[in-house]
């Protein structure tokens, strides 16, 4: 296959991991025709069809499999070779890919955007937000530099380093304020609204209620740490927030926040990236930014005053 381009390799990439046209062409932020004529024309080169083209959708033919391995292939060899590139300044510098889950994004985000532009002024983020699953995918594939997440996400590939432990806290009606703090036993028991499935945050919240993730359940499972405060505000249920989700969420709505007793609830905040990243100094001196970010948010998050809080 002579004559192929860089760009044709990665918007055939790109379609066949969304599936169709219009989503590859998105992510490429090229127009679909643009992104159609590239595609006819690496077939052409192929001499054959890479993709079956369907109402739906499209799926790549066997000879499109094939290629496709080795297009990734292809990719992952360019960005370790642009890494490379990055990390020979010695300083974080250039573009950083950086994903985010959306249990921490609106919290962590603007006071790390904050704290690299002050550390690292040549340094330019690219922000990603979507759930563990698609980071480690995306991390992967070369898509992204590192993300932060809830650890550990026990891939081998992957480097892990370990932050910040943050707990949870209960979200309960103000007119329950005064009443004890509920037991893992009682939680069950009550109205619990969570994230929707998908979410690290929602299996972590069931883990400490030892409720099975599979058992059916007719409550709300909403998609943000928003909503499911707004609902309790209304009288609908109870449910679990990070304590750094507290200031933002809790500010408009007419709820209570409960600490729980020991042992309580927790998550582990870290970063991840590829151990084949050449950007492994440069990392580590992020996620120390990310570190202090995140232990200032919580001596900031106004939780002090709550019975039963320790510092940690």
């Amino acid at each position: 296959m002579r004559n192929l381009t860089l760009r044709q390799i990665r918007y055939f990439d790109a379609i066949a991991r969304l599936g169709t046209f219009s989503a590859a062409a998105q992510a490429c932020a090229v127009t679909q025709p643009a992104l159609s004529m590239q595609i006819k024309e690496l077939e052409e080169i192929a001499g054959t069809p890479l993709l079956e083209r369907r109402p739906r959708g499209v799926r790549l033919t066997a000879f499109g499999e094939m290629v496709h391995a080795r297009a990734q292939a292809m990719l992952a060899i360019l960005e370790d070779l642009d890494d490379l590139a990055r990390a020979a300044g010695g300083q974080p510098a250039g573009k950083l890919r950086l994903g985010v889950i959306p249990t921490i994004a609106p919290y962590l985000l603007p006071g790390i955007v904050t704290r690299l532009a002050r550390q690292f002024p040549g340094l330019s983020p690219i922000l990603r937000e979507s759930m563990t699953s698609r980071l480690i995918e995306e991390l992967s594939d070369g898509r992204i530099d590192a993300a932060i997440l809830a650890l550990p996400v026990s891939e081998p590939s992957l480097t892990e380093v370990a932050l910040f432990t943050e707990r949870f806290v209960l979200i309960r009606p103000p007119e329950d304020a005064d009443k004890p703090v509920p037991d893992r036993d009682k939680l069950r028991e009550m109205r619990l609204l969570l994230l929707e499935e998908g979410h690290c945050f929602r299996d972590q919240a069931l883990s400490f209620c030892d409720m099975p993730s599979t058992q059916p359940r007719e409550m709300l499972d909403a998609s943000s740490l928003s909503t499911l405060v707004q609902m309790v505000g209304v009288g609908v249920g109870v449910t679990l927030i990070p304590e750094m989700a507290v200031p933002i969420e809790t500010r408009s709505a007419s709820v209570s926040v409960a600490r729980f007793r020991d042992p309580q609830p927790t998550r582990r905040i870290g970063m991840v990236w590829r151990k084949s990243s050449a950007m492994e100094a440069q990392l580590m001196q992020i996620a120390e930014v990310v570190r202090e970010g995140g232990l200032a948010l919580r001596r900031a998050s106004g939780l002090t005053a709550l019975p039963g809080w320790r510092p940690g």
